[in-house]
């Protein structure tokens, strides 16, 4: 996949969020799809202590979420566990998992923030700059911003706000069960963005790609390195 974004990995916090702070404003909060035939879901784990990182990836067919590709990358972490600074860590691995697929995805899915970050520059923004890919950013936890809980009926969403600014939303994707934190990554608008999210909720909480993707990564910590 091409890698139109290149920086070192081995930076200090500070020189790390002085990235973030010079990335954030690359990220395009617009509609630059395209006609989107393959999703991917993107996760990653990695813990407090352990340097040890795991990522899947697995790309579904937009209309029928059939299993398109399917690559996973184990590394180790250089970067210490901070809030505010989880691409850092893992990010090098996930990308490990994107080079080995054989289909590029015209829509990718994240595990993690996206502009609802301190820095305006989560997971799924530093991904998709790299990858040149629209990217939406899906969390089970608010990182910043404030925002009041939407109603409890599937498709409810409330503005998620930060000193002002619209910084993602905060979706039900299930009626009765708690929300998710949804927002941009790259080349998408929050409204697409949203819509996507619950357009992937058939069944369950999570999108069909991340569902599948955290199912790949939970088997890897699992499994013997």
């Amino acid at each position: 996949m091409p890698t139109p974004l290149r920086h070192a990995w081995d930076l200090t916090a500070e020189q790390a969020a002085h990235l973030q702070e010079k990335l954030d404003g690359l990220v395009i909060e617009a509609d630059e799809t395209g006609p989107v035939r393959a999703i991917a879901g993107a996760d990653v784990s990695s813990g407090r202590d352990d340097p040890r990182v795991r990522a899947a990836v697995i790309i579904l067919d937009a209309t029928t979420l059939r299993p398109l590709g399917l690559a996973t990358a184990r590394g180790e972490a250089s970067f210490p566990y901070r809030s505010g600074y989880r691409s850092f860590r893992e990010l090098p691995t996930l990308l490990a998992a994107f080079d080995r697929l054989h289909t590029r995805p015209d829509l990718v899915l994240c595990t993690g923030h996206g502009r609802a970050h301190p820095r305006r520059l989560g997971l799924a923004c530093h991904l998709g700059l790299w990858l040149d890919l629209p990217t939406i950013g899906c969390a089970n936890r608010l990182l910043a911003g404030t925002c009041r809980m939407p109603g409890a009926r599937r498709g409810c969403h409330r503005r998620l706000l930060d000193a002002g600014q619209v910084i993602g939303e905060v979706v039900r994707t299930r009626t009765d069960v708690r929300p998710l934190f949804v927002s941009v990554g790259h080349r998408i608008s929050p409204a697409s963005a949203r819509q996507w999210v619950l357009r992937l909720a058939r069944r369950y909480r999570l999108p069909e790609p991340l569902r599948a993707a955290r199912s790949e990564v939970r088997r890897l910590r699992h499994s013997p390195d």
